[in-house]
């Protein structure tokens, strides 16, 4: 795409030439809004509907016979949904499970590969992580009775907004035991190298696991080849599983079979399950990192959803993805110029994840007034709006008229009717 096409007819040859653009009449867009939050929860498809309501249907015709019974039995949904997953990450389905939140799989995983010593005890990760992530870190070396000040280290940023891949290496020094990176930052969208990060981690002998809520459904993934030991997620945000959705984790194949740090009723082998024995025999696969019962009315969403992805296929998404960012940032350059809008996600291809961030002192107040013209963006404080177009339902119509209704806001000072204040949820 040239930098010099910036008219509104422009934006409809695009969608014109867009082989995903049958997808959008998958979702329930809302009539009027330009929806641009999707990497915080993506918006309902009726495939995501429909497995939902199958998933009822199943409790109202079954009963407890569902687990076994019905078009997808509960029983086996997690893995049915793990298998679904595992081509988005470039892992086999034995490597993947659908299963408990982000933020208790990486408990989960902590508690199955954080094993500190004398002389390797401590736990890398980075000043702009997710702080669920950190809090789940210090809660982890607590547990082991060593301080989450001295045994946790974050890379600083040099800039506030990105890593220095030089510098997370640089801090692999031979007392770290395991680093637990994010694939993509939240604030500023930057991609790290996954594949890179994990070659060094390796060389000192450090456990290296990912949070890929925000890449996973936004880039294709080579995890099992990049020899990633761990990975987890949410799968509400890209995936459009819906609020609360249950997460998902990988393991490698190589620390399969692995008896959990934090064993449960569905870690077992399936087929021992119900023998009711208080000696776990664990499953060989990466269900054995399940605890309780999966929250099947959180879970169906994801099968119809899934279907989606399978279709449309994670390199054409990909490559959507980058068009559509890059048509906003070129909008932004050209049209927003002169008025202290500072594009803050890397330019590059290759390090941008699947959204745009923008930075200005009054972000909070122009994200209020853009609501207020029917665009959904997101704010991250101090200073972040972040604008994520999603490959499958958002059009380049779409982002060329986010971007005017941005430019009419700032040329107007429209924000200044808004109060400078946060929302309780942003």
């Amino acid at each position: 795409m040239s930098k010099q096409l910036f008219s509104k007819d422009d934006a409809l040859q695009y969608d014109r030439q867009d082989p995903l653009a049958r997808f959008r009449e998958e979702f329930y867009l809302q009539p009027g809004k330009i929806y641009l939050d999707g990497n915080s929860l993506g918006l309902l498809s009726k495939r995501a509907e429909k497995s939902l309501l199958q998933a009822l249907a199943s409790w109202r015709e079954n009963g407890i016979d569902g687990w076994t019974e019905g078009l997808h039995p509960w029983f086996y949904a997690a893995e049915k949904v793990g298998a679904m997953t595992a081509p988005l990450l470039g892992a086999t389905p034995s490597e993947v499970i659908a299963t408990g939140s982000t933020t208790s799989n990486l408990h989960q995983l902590m508690a199955t590969f954080y094993k500190p010593v004398v002389g390797k005890s401590k736990v890398l990760a980075d000043a702009l992580n997710f702080p669920s992530d950190i809090y789940a870190l210090q809660s982890q070396i607590a547990l082991h009775d060593l301080d989450p000040h001295e045994h946790l280290i974050r890379v600083e940023s040099r800039d506030g907004l990105t890593l220095s891949e030089e510098e997370l290496i640089g801090a692999m020094s031979d007392d770290v035991a395991i680093a637990v990176l994010p694939s993509v930052l939240y604030r500023s969208g930057q991609l790290l190298d996954m594949e890179r990060l994990t070659a060094a981690a390796h060389e000192k002998h450090i456990i290296i696991g990912f949070d890929v809520s925000h890449s996973i459904g936004a880039i294709p993934h080579e995890l099992a080849r990049w020899n990633v030991d761990f990975a987890f997620w949410c799968n509400y945000k890209y995936l459009n599983g819906g609020p609360g959705a249950v997460g998902g984790l990988f393991v490698h194949h190589k620390h399969l079979p692995q008896v959990p740090g934090l064993a449960g009723w569905f870690s077992s082998n399936k087929e021992s399950q119900f023998d009711m024995s208080h000696h776990l025999t664990a499953a060989i696969d990466a269900g054995a990192f399940q605890m309780g019962t999966p929250h099947m009315l959180s879970m169906a969403p994801l099968i119809g959803s899934l279907e989606l992805f399978q279709e449309a296929t994670m390199p054409a998404l990909r490559l959507k993805s980058l068009q559509l960012t890059r048509f906003m940032m070129d909008l932004i350059e050209s049209e927003l110029a002169g008025m202290d809008v500072t594009i803050a996600n890397p330019t590059l291809d290759q390090k941008r994840g699947g959204h745009v961030s923008i930075l200005h002192e009054e972000a909070v107040r122009i994200g209020k007034a853009l609501k207020n013209r029917d665009v959904i963006p997101d704010f991250r404080p101090p200073n972040i709006i972040r604008l994520a177009p999603m490959a499958l339902y958002t059009s380049f119509l779409d982002v060329f008229e986010a971007v005017h209704r941005l430019k009419e806001i700032m040329v107007n000072k429209e924000y200044t009717h808004f109060e400078k204040k946060r929302s309780v949820v942003s």
